[in-house]
C-alpha cells in the first residue's frame, strides 16, 4: 500500500467559489469595502466582458495608495491591481498549484473553467485542508503498521528473545523470530 494520496487532491477541492470580482473602473474605496464585507484579502479585477485582468489585494492598496499618501477617492481598481492574475485549471493538483505559487512568489491563483472565472485558490485555502491530509496519511500509516508483511521475511534481532534471526516477521506489533512465533501460537 502506498502513502500517495489517491485520487490526488486538486485545486477545485480547495478553491473559493465564486471569487469576488469588480470591474476595472471600480473606485478603490468601494473595492476595499467589498473586501471588508466579504472578509477576503483580494478581489479579482475584470474587463467589460468579465475576463480577469488582475487582482487587487490588501497589500496592493497599502503599498500603492496608502503608503504613497494618495487620496483613494478617484483611484480605480485598474490603477492598483497586480496584473496579470495567474490562472490555473480546477483539475490541477494542489501540489502543482503550491509549487507555482512558490515559484512566482504569489499567494493567490485564479481558477478558470471553460474560459470563465470559476473561483480563486489561495495559500490559506490550501493550508485549511492540510490537517485533513495529515489525518489521511496517519490513518494509512496505522493501517500499514498493523498489516503483516507479505513477502520475504526480515533479518534482525527478535523483540522478545533478542536472538538474531533471518526469519523475522511482524506479530502483534513486534518483530519475532520463528521460535518466539511458535511459542506465541502454543500460548494461544
Amino acid at each position: 500500500m502506498s502513502l500517495d494520496l489517491t485520487p490526488k487532491m486538486i485545486v477545485k477541492e480547495a478553491m473559493t467559489s465564486p471569487a469576488l470580482s469588480v470591474h476595472e473602473e471600480q473606485d478603490i474605496v468601494r473595492v476595499a469595502k467589498m473586501m471588508d464585507d466579504g472578509n477576503v484579502g483580494a478581489v479579482v479585477v475584470t474587463e467589460k466582458d468579465d475576463q480577469p485582468l488582475g487582482i487587487v489585494t490588501e497589500r496592493d492598496i497599502v503599498i500603492r495608495v496608502v503608503a504613497r499618501g494618495i487620496n483613494p477617492k478617484g483611484v480605480k481598481a485598474k490603477d492598483v491591481m497586480t496584473s496579470p492574475l495567474r490562472m490555473v485549471d480546477p483539475d490541477m493538483s494542489l501540489v502543482d498549484a503550491m509549487t507555482l505559487m512558490n515559484k512566482l512568489n504569489i499567494r493567490r491563483l485564479g481558477v478558470t473553467y471553460k474560459g470563465k472565472l470559476a473561483g480563486i485558490v489561495t495559500d490559506k485555502d490550501i493550508l485549511r485542508i492540510v490537517p485533513t491530509i495529515i489525518e489521511i496519511i496517519q490513518e494509512r500509516s496505522n493501517i500499514m503498521a498493523t498489516e503483516s508483511p507479505s513477502g520475504p521475511s526480515l533479518s534482525g534481532f527478535c523483540d522478545r528473545c533478542g536472538v538474531y534471526s533471518s526469519n523475522m516477521r511482524s506479530e502483534g506489533g513486534e518483530f519475532l523470530c520463528e521460535d518466539c512465533r511458535a511459542d506465541m501460537e502454543m500460548e494461544a
